[in-house]
């Protein structure tokens, strides 16, 4: 692990932690940002902690063609329960997933300096946000970096207001990703919720590989 100045570059995946921290420090610019995630790196902290950057080991992943959807999500499908849409509301996306409560956390990692530095990458097309409307109110969303160059989406997070919202927004994601030539989809950690649409573990020089 190391402390990252301004404009160093991040120190070889090799010093890495344990726990898969690689350094500490350094700034959320968007040049910074994209030499992250060209390198399989993220942020993830809170605003009690400088900025955290991580690239662990093993890897949390979906490739878009193991996508498994369950016979009630399904159905939802067919029914058109929730409308979609591609970045039609990133701020109030990022909003919700910072503001939701979530089981064993209690503040947020999405600090006012991460929401800026979304939004400034989204304004570019890079940072993307999925919206789930019911009713014409927003009730689920996600969002992330969509590395086009190297067919790679990376996740960040995703809310839900109201049951299946956030999980029937995802799948719309993944299979849009699909069609336009996606080849990997990086979850970061596990999490069961991921783990039951069909993601799974891989080793870090596996995934590294896909973002050369």
């Amino acid at each position: 692990m190391q402390i990252l100045k301004p404009f160093e570059p991040f120190p070889d995946i090799a010093y890495t932690s344990e726990e898969g921290l690689l350094a500490v420090g350094g700034s959320l610019t968007q040049s910074r940002l994209m030499e992250a995630y060209s390198k399989g790196i993220f942020p993830w902290y809170d605003e009690s902690q400088p900025i955290l950057w991580w690239c662990p080991d093993p890897r949390m992943v979906l490739f878009p063609q193991k996508l498994k959807v369950s016979k009630s999500m399904k159905q939802l499908l067919k029914k058109e329960a929730f409308k979609v849409t591609y970045n039609e509301a990133f701020e109030t996306v990022i909003e919700n997933c910072a503001a939701i409560k979530r089981k064993g956390q209690l503040g947020t990692w999405i600090t006012p300096e991460m929401k800026q530095a979304y939004t400034g990458l989204h304004k570019k097309g890079i940072a993307q946000s999925v919206e789930v409307w019911q009713d014409g109110k927003i009730v689920g969303g996600l969002y992330g970096i969509y590395l086009k160059n190297k067919k790679v989406f990376c996740g960040e997070s995703m809310f839900a207001r109201v049951s299946n919202a956030s999980k029937y927004g995802f799948i719309s994601l993944v299979r849009k990703l699909q069609k336009n030539g996606v080849e990997l989809i990086d979850c970061q950690v596990h999490t069961d919720h991921l783990e039951s649409l069909g993601a799974e573990e891989i080793s870090r020089n596996e995934f590294l590989k896909f973002l050369k």
